[in-house]
């Protein structure tokens, strides 16, 4: 099995570009979440032409709604929700530096294409280890939107978080390539 390859926020084109499909990733620095109702919002504020609530370049969103914290714990379950809900927002996000995004499940042909043109990346987070990822998690702080309860965008600190590419800055798309390989 082939080493993890580590990263660290913020990512820059050169990062993302050396990234392939199936590729192992531990992911270091900070990383924000957002599900679609945060999405919307930061929609709201781009056609509005005010700031996001955070700088979005070289960034990494993690579509996510943790669970709250038991006691002693940062943060609760923490594992990644389908992604297709997002798509419709991803573009613009991506036109405005944002170079990677974590979640589940496929992206859209627009998805897609918007990452080749402007060099970002998806990672596949394991669904159904939320508790095993929040342990990578080392601080949590909300940044925006606190009335959406656990879809307010955070900004986490994670250690060495583990992600697969799934699709690439390329092209390349890890679940299509998955089932061509099975179909054989």
């Amino acid at each position: 099995m082939a080493e993890s390859i580590k990263i660290k926020t913020p990512l820059s084109d050169e990062d993302v570009q050396n990234l392939k499909i199936g590729d192992s990733v531990l992911i270091t620095g900070k990383i924000y979440t957002a599900r679609d109702a945060a999405h919307k919002r930061l929609i709201d504020l781009i056609q509005k032409g005010e700031s996001l609530p955070f700088d979005i370049k070289g960034q990494i969103i993690y579509y996510v709604g943790p669970a709250p914290a038991k006691p002693g714990y940062i943060i609760g379950p923490a594992g990644p929700t389908t992604s297709g809900r997002c798509d419709p927002y991803t573009p613009a996000l991506l036109l405005l530096g944002l170079k990677g995004m974590i979640g589940k499940g496929t992206r859209s042909k627009e998805v897609r294409g918007a990452m080749e043109k402007h060099k970002a990346v998806y990672f596949a987070a394991t669904g159904g280890a939320a508790a095993l990822i929040s342990k990578n998690i080392k601080a949590v702080k909300i940044i925006a939107y606190e009335d959406l309860g656990p879809e307010a965008i955070r900004e986490l600190e994670v250690e060495d978080f583990p992600v697969i590419v799934a699709n690439d800055a390329h092209g390349g798309d890890l679940y299509e390539e998955g089932t061509k390989k099975y179909r054989k």
